[in-house]
């Protein structure tokens, strides 16, 4: 967003006068505001509302090389760029998928690939009404001073990138920074996470990107509930204030947060209804109505539980679309069932069309959760998880 500045010119007064001294000359005063201004700035919100649409979330895979990789070892498939398209080729090409979701984050070598029949992936997510997006960050390291804490790298050649992914097709990018309450939180690496995420999302609206703004929250450790509730009260405070600070437009993004939960390894559970009390409080403490998508990550819980979490914050009116952006909370089934085989391809892409239907529901607040496979119900939770 460009920046514009004014000068101001007015009279006042010295400081001697307000108080009854003897009059002195007036004297000019100059003050400079600053306006910012984006030729962007209609596209981003309608954009951000056309993903936070009524019944619909985002289709989360943009696991970089590496993770994809882990994925396909997992059905005994080799990492290579040929078992990497025919998996991407089987989610984007779903018939009907566009229905329950509304966008689909990508990883950088997916936003210029082709499917297996050579067509551009970007081309048939838009067919399906589905908005291309594009992951921007390039991972975490480790954070210098702190409690063996990461930050988030990626702000170098950010403009330039999100230029050339806009040239591409991407309408919205994402930024995944983690916080970890075994570790802290300390207080640096919740102001890194938060003013790194601010900088992004100004280089990205700047660029026609709508940012999507990701501070999760870690499911590691034994922490209950109500610790999580306190960290993430105070690392979504320091977010926005940032994001104000870098004077973000709030109506052009969209918050890809944790649900609160307690600690993957904490032996009280929480139950969907306890989750939603908990999510909800804070969202409404913390997140300003101007935003008008919440899409929640699943954080490696199982994919019912995910499901049901969504659908308990659904059961009433909230002043934003309160949806999902799940990566393995969707794909786990689909993945399995598939193995590798073409034969498959169907099959699997039922097993998607059954979970993205599902968290659809949710979001309308109409799920009842009839009729789930005992394997969507196993919990996928890896410590110290990376895309």
């Amino acid at each position: 967003m460009a920046s514009a500045t004014l000068l101001k010119s007015s009279f006042l007064p010295k400081k001697t006068d307000w108080f009854g001294a003897r009059s002195t000359p007036n004297r000019q005063v100059t003050v400079s505001l600053t306006v910012r201004a984006s030729s962007y700035a209609d596209e981003l919100v309608k954009t951000a509302k056309t993903v936070a649409s009524p019944g619909r979330g985002i289709l989360a895979m943009d696991e970089s090389n590496a993770t994809c990789g882990k994925r396909l070892a997992s059905i005994g498939l080799e990492n290579t760029e040929a078992n990497r398209q025919a998996y991407r080729t089987l989610l984007v090409t779903a018939p009907g998928l566009g229905q329950y979701v509304s966008g689909a984050i990508l990883f950088e070598e997916t936003l210029y690939q082709s499917t297996v029949d050579g067509k551009k992936m970007v081309d048939v997510l838009v067919e399906q009404s589905i908005v291309p997006g594009i992951k921007v960050d390039k991972g975490l390291v480790p954070l210098a001073g702190s409690n063996d804490e990461s930050w988030c790298q990626g702000l170098d050649g950010l403009a330039s990138r999100c230029a050339a992914y806009y040239q591409q097709g991407a309408r919205f990018a994402k930024w995944r920074t983690v916080v970890s309450i075994p570790n802290g939180p300390t207080a640096l690496a919740v102001k890194e996470a938060a003013w790194g995420l601010a900088r992004y999302a100004a280089i990205a609206q700047d660029n026609g990107l709508v940012p999507i703004v990701e501070p999760e929250i870690l499911l590691d450790g034994e922490h209950g509930i109500d610790r999580t509730f306190e960290v993430a009260q105070k690392v979504w405070a320091e977010v926005f204030f940032y994001l104000a600070e870098n004077n973000v437009l709030f109506e052009g993004i969209l918050l890809k947060p944790s649900m609160v939960t307690p600690g993957a390894e904490c032996k009280e559970r929480a139950t969907p209804e306890q989750v939603a009390s908990y999510t909800l409080k804070l969202l409404h403490r913390r997140i300003p109505p101007a935003v008008p998508g919440i899409m929640f990550l699943s954080g490696g819980q199982s994919e019912v539980e995910a499901t049901l979490n969504l659908n308990a914050m659904n059961q009433g009116p909230n002043p934003w679309h309160v949806s999902f952006s799940y990566a393995r909370a969707l794909q786990n089934t689909c993945l399995k069932v598939w193995g590798g085989r073409p034969e498959n391809v169907k099959a699997a892409q039922d097993a998607l069309l059954t979970r993205a239907k599902a968290n659809s529901l949710a979001q309308l607040g109409k799920y009842t959760g009839e009729g789930e496979s005992a394997e969507a119900k196993e919990g996928m939770f890896v410590k110290n998880y990376s895309y």
